[in-house]
Formats: structure tokens, C-alpha cells, sequence
């Protein structure tokens, strides 16, 4: 028998591909125990430290980012976004088809409904800048039922997480935090590029460096405009001067800077230093340059941020903004709610219920304008739209269009029309019946009757191909005043060499029956 080493053991070849190794349950890969080499050994520690740079440059606290959140643009960027989503429309859908699934979601509409979600939304997106949002549930009895009396969102730094990744408050009395109740705080985190840091990765990581030269730019800034404003003063003395006299000369140049008038020996000079450079583009050019970082880390670009609420920076690219973002901050807001508290009402109320599911609609409205013209389209294509459609489609009550006589069938195509012209003239009495053949007429009909069925016939062909071209034309026109138009101005185009041809020889039979008849009345 021959033997291979397997796992460390020695095992007969083919054993271990009979016997494919049992799935390990259990989380491998964790962060305490010291096995995160990023970390080090953290199982001891109460409390789980963030790993953001730049809280452990400036301090390791959520305070370094409140100087980022005063900036003018960033509060500007950060509620436009937020506002992109709780101005859309949201709706809950049942967990399944039974009748307690639909209990359930009529329940949890009902509770949304009560409190004040878009608010509740706005606030929770406060998660975006610090990285997590937690908000707190306060439930209350409804008859049998537990149900959802508010919901208070909390500041950021008044928790932390465990190592094990359970949220934690932090009290005076317990510093590295306490535990929490199960099923009461609502938290998410985003950002982060992993799962192992709970405290995730918010805007104000990548904020901060924009703001902080933003800010100290104006502050140059402004000095740089104080001297275009007052120039710097010179004063002058002899070499001779005493230091009584140059302190004299010190304090009038400090003068300048309020008072309308100074007095200076005649041996002294003052001079005003201007600055050297002119203009502002360089202050200008930095001031600009930080607001467009800010709007590209918010809204995903550099666009003007100064548009309507639901709208995501410039008009150029906010359409394709709004796809990405508003749906990315949609899905992070409504999984989370839907994997907490619409599960947790869900399981108290209707145990037996599949959980409803809660959802923003952040596509945006069809233009029914360019759906209409595809559906001409098609209809020119020769396929027929059907009632319900039309009705589901345009969001109306409609019926079908009734024929221009509600006495007489609708019009029919041009070509079954032509199928049928032989057979439109009027019937008569005295000949139904007869085939049209004319070499063979019975004796009962007069020369006259003879004389209209053969031009009746004889008229035929012709006439077919002036009625195919007039059909042609009520088909294609949208109105009676169109078609009346379109029949003026072919007048002149219809063919009328064969239609004269048979007129001209009738009126010939015509003359010639007249003749004869007045030669036998003789």
C-alpha cells in the first residue's frame, strides 16, 4: 500500500479524496486573541480603537473631525446628499404572499407612518461623514402588540465597539463602555474597506486635509488683503536719535493704523511700504481648488453644488450621480432598518410572517414623452397596442376610439377596399343577378340600362386605381381638412388617360343611340 502525507499525516494514497474535509463553522480569521498582526493583542482592552489615521495623528476622538463639519461647503455638499434621498418615496413590500406576511408589512407601514421617517433618514445619513450612525428604539405596548413609539438617533462619540464587535456606551461611570441591551439600538457602519474595524470609514477621513488647507489659505488670506488695505508704515531717523525718540517714532507709526493725524520731528520721515505683489489669484485659485475636493469626496465630482434638493451637484453629471450614490446611501439605510427593526417588529407581532422589506424608489420617472413616440413606432410597424396595456403603460382610464359614423363599420384598409369596389355599385332590381358580360344581354333591358352597365364596367379599372390612391390618403391623414388638402393637390396627378379613353367613347354610344333613336322615331 503506498502512502501520502495529508494535512501533516501519513494517510494511504486516494483516502483523502474519498473523504473531502467537514466545513469549519467558525470564524477563523478574527481580530482579538492577537491574531490581527494590523492590531496586535486587543482581546484584553474593553473597548476597540479606530484605526483612522488620522484621529490617531490628532487625537483618537471623533472631535477632530468637528472643525470639518463647521466648513461652509461641506455642510452644503453633505445636505444636498442627504436630502437626494429623503425626498424620494418610500414603500414597504410584504415578506411573502400569506396573509400574515401582508399583516406584517400593513403593520410596519403603519409604524413608519407614525414617526418621522424622512427626518429619522436624514439624521441616520449622518453615518456617511462620522463613518457609523446608532439610533436608539423606544418601543411601547399597543395592545398585544410592541409597537415602535420613536426613534432618537445619537452622537457617534458617545459609543465604541468591543472586540468582538458589540456596540458599547460610554458612561462616566465606565469609560471603556458598557453593555447594551439586545434588540434596542439601531447601528450600521460604511466606509471601510473591510469588516474589521466596526467604526468603518466615513467623509470626514478624506474632508479633513481639504478643510484644513481651506482654512488656513483664508486666514493668509486675510493677511494678505489687510496689507493691499493698509500698507506697512516706515519710519526713519538719524542716526543721532535718541531711544526716547525712536520709541516716539514707533508709536506714531502704530498711529497710522486709527488715528487721521501724526506729529513727527523734521528730522524724521515715515513712508508707507506697499506690497509688493497685486491681485489674489493664487488665494483664489487654493479657495477653489479645496471646494472642488470637497464636492468630489460628497458628490462623487467637482460640479457646482449649488443646485435644487434631490439634484447631485452639476446639471451635466447629476443624472449619472444619482444612480450611483442615491441608490448606494438608499440600499445602506433600508438593509440596515429592514435587518434590525423591521425584523425585530416582525418577529414580537407575527412570528409566523416572512419580514416585509423596506425601500426607497430612487429611479428616476420614465419619459413617457419618448415612450409614446416608440410606441408610434411600432404601431407604424404595423403592430397594435392593446387596451391594457395602454391603460397600465399611461396611468389613465382609456376606450377604444369609436369610427368616424357610429352607423357604419370602421373604415377597412386600403386593399380590402379594392377587394370590394367591383361589387360597390348600387344593385339593380331588374338585372340582380346577371353576370356582366354584354355580348349576350337578355332582351328585357333597354339600349340605355345596356349602355350604363357597360359603362360601369368599362369605368372599373380605372377607377379602382383612383380609389387605391385616395384610400391611400385617408389612411395617412390625421384630419378631414388634411385629407380634403391632400385631394386638391393630386387632382391634378391622377391618372386620367384610361378614364377618358372609356368617357370619350361612351359619349360617342351616347350621340350615336341618340341618332339612331331619333331616325326610328321618323
Amino acid at each position: 500500500m503506498t502512502y501520502k502525507v495529508h494535512n501533516g499525516v501519513w494517510i494511504p494514497a486516494g483516502f483523502a479524496e474519498e473523504r473531502p474535509a467537514k466545513p469549519i463553522f467558525e470564524e477563523v480569521a478574527t481580530t482579538a486573541d492577537g491574531r490581527d498582526i494590523t492590531r496586535g493583542f486587543v482581546d484584553g482592552l474593553q473597548l476597540l480603537p479606530p484605526t483612522d489615521s488620522i484621529q490617531q495623528l490628532r487625537g483618537v476622538d471623533l472631535r477632530v473631525y468637528d472643525e470639518v463639519r463647521r466648513d461652509d461647503q461641506v455642510a452644503t455638499v453633505l445636505q444636498q446628499r442627504k436630502l437626494a434621498l429623503s425626498s424620494k418615496e418610500w414603500t414597504i413590500e410584504a415578506g411573502g404572499t400569506k396573509r400574515a406576511d401582508k399583516a406584517a408589512a400593513d403593520f410596519v407601514r403603519e409604524q413608519l407612518n407614525h414617526i418621522p421617517f424622512d427626518r429619522l433618514t436624514e439624521k441616520m445619513l449622518s453615518g456617511l461623514f462620522w463613518g457609523y450612525a446608532v439610533a436608539e428604539c423606544l418601543w411601547a405596548r399597543d395592545g398585544q402588540f410592541i409597537a415602535l413609539a420613536n426613534v432618537k438617533v445619537k452622537k457617534q462619540r458617545r459609543f465604541g465597539f468591543a472586540p468582538d464587535g458589540s456596540l458599547r456606551l460610554l458612561t462616566a461611570k465606565a469609560p471603556q463602555g458598557e453593555d447594551l441591551p439586545a434588540r434596542k439600538f439601531w447601528a450600521y457602519a460604511t466606509g471601510a474597506d473591510d469588516d474589521d474595524d466596526p467604526y468603518g470609514l466615513g467623509l470626514a477621513h478624506w474632508l479633513y486635509w481639504p478643510t484644513f488647507f481651506k482654512r488656513n489659505g483664508i486666514k493668509f488670506w486675510l493677511i494678505f488683503l489687510e496689507k493691499f488695505g493698509m500698507p506697512t508704515a516706515v519710519g526713519k531717523y538719524p542716526t543721532s536719535a535718541s531711544p526716547e525718540e525712536k520709541n516716539k517714532l514707533l508709536q506714531a507709526l502704530r498711529a497710522i493704523q486709527m488715528d487721521s493725524g501724526i506729529r513727527i520731528p523734521d528730522t524724521m520721515q515715515v513712508e508707507l511700504l506697499e506690497a509688493a505683489r497685486s491681485g489674489s489669484a493664487d488665494y483664489t485659485a487654493l479657495y477653489d481648488r479645496m471646494n472642488a475636493a470637497i464636492s468630489k469626496v460628497v458628490l462623487g465630482h467637482s460640479g457646482s453644488s449649488d443646485s435644487t434638493p434631490g439634484r447631485l451637484g452639476g446639471e451635466d453629471m447629476a443624472s449619472e450621480v444619482r444612480e450611483d450614490l442615491i441608490k448606494a446611501d438608499a440600499d445602506l439605510i433600508c438593509s440596515s432598518l429592514n435587518l434590525s427593526v423591521v425584523r425585530w417588529l416582525t418577529d414580537w407581532n407575527f412570528p409566523n410572517a416572512a419580514p416585509p422589506r423596506v425601500w426607497r424608489e430612487v429611479a428616476a420617472p420614465e419619459d413617457m414623452k419618448a415612450r409614446a413616440e416608440r410606441d408610434k413606432v411600432i404601431f407604424d410597424m404595423g403592430y397594435k397596442p392593446t387596451l391594457k396595456y395602454v391603460t397600465d403603460t399611461y396611468d389613465g382610464e382609456f376606450e377604444a376610439k369609436p369610427a368616424a359614423n357610429p352607423n357604419t363599420p370602421e373604415r377597412e384598409p386600403a386593399l380590402a377596399t379594392l377587394a370590394t369596389l367591383d361589387t360597390s355599385l348600387p344593385a339593380r332590381p331588374d338585372n340582380a343577378g346577371r353576370k356582366a358580360e354584354f355580348a349576350d344581354p337578355p332582351e328585357a333591358l333597354a339600349p340605355p340600362e345596356l349602355m350604363v352597365d357597360r359603362l360601369a364596367k368599362d369605368t372599373a379599372k380605372p377607377g379602382r386605381v383612383w380609389m387605391a390612391k385616395i384610400v391611400a390618403m385617408g389612411d395617412t391623414a390625421d384630419s378631414l381638412e388634411q385629407l380634403r388638402d391632400q385631394l386638391l393637390n393630386a387632382y391634378g396627378d391622377l391618372p386620367s388617360e384610361d378614364m377618358a379613353n372609356v368617357m370619350a367613347l361612351a359619349f360617342a354610344a351616347a350621340d350615336l343611340a341618340g341618332r339612331f333613336d331619333v331616325e326610328q322615331g321618323d
